[in-house]
């Protein structure tokens, strides 16, 4: 009789050993492949010349390269005049974000870089024509010079595409 019951166990144990080799480890969730970026130039030729892409978006998020006061020919604008260059500067951001269905509304970071702080604090009132809901986090960062002779201010700036767009 004793002799059955470890027959019959020795069995049970076969047939789980075998049972559990058969089973497959849990599968992981399936890595989802990494969105491909979508670039944007808004000066083509100046851009790549110099050999930078002045706006991508990966998946929800938008990262615009900083950006001076220029025309298509890559000539600086508003020479001398800062509140000028800081109204420039925000029309080509204005672009690059209505490309991507943006508005500053969706602008979650803005540095802006400068060769004279006390400039920017006295057109900084400006920024609140561009900031009608809130402000975005970011830094205004003292330089001493940028990337054209006489440009006085730079802006980089990442949004945040919402999910309906």
């Amino acid at each position: 009789m004793i002799r059955q019951i470890k027959q019959a166990a020795l069995i049970a144990v076969c047939v789980l050993a075998a049972y559990s080799c058969n089973r497959q480890a849990p599968k992981a969730p399936a890595a989802t492949a990494p969105e491909k970026p979508e670039y944007f130039l808004l000066r083509p030729e100046l851009e790549k010349m110099y050999g930078y892409t002045q706006a991508v978006r990966v998946g929800n998020i938008v990262k615009i390269g900083g950006v001076i006061s220029i025309d298509d020919k890559g000539n600086l604008t508003g020479k001398g005049d800062y509140g000028q260059q800081l109204v420039n500067v925000y029309a080509s951001l204005e672009k690059v974000l209505k490309y991507y269905g943006c508005t500053f509304d969706d602008v979650v970071l803005e540095n802006i870089y400068t060769t004279s702080m006390a400039e920017l604090q006295k057109n900084a009132a400006y920024r609140q024509k561009i900031y009608t809901h809130h402000f975005p986090t970011g830094s205004w960062i003292g330089v001493k010079e940028l990337g054209l002779p006489d440009a006085m201010v730079e802006i980089e700036l990442e949004a945040l595409i919402s999910k309906e767009q």
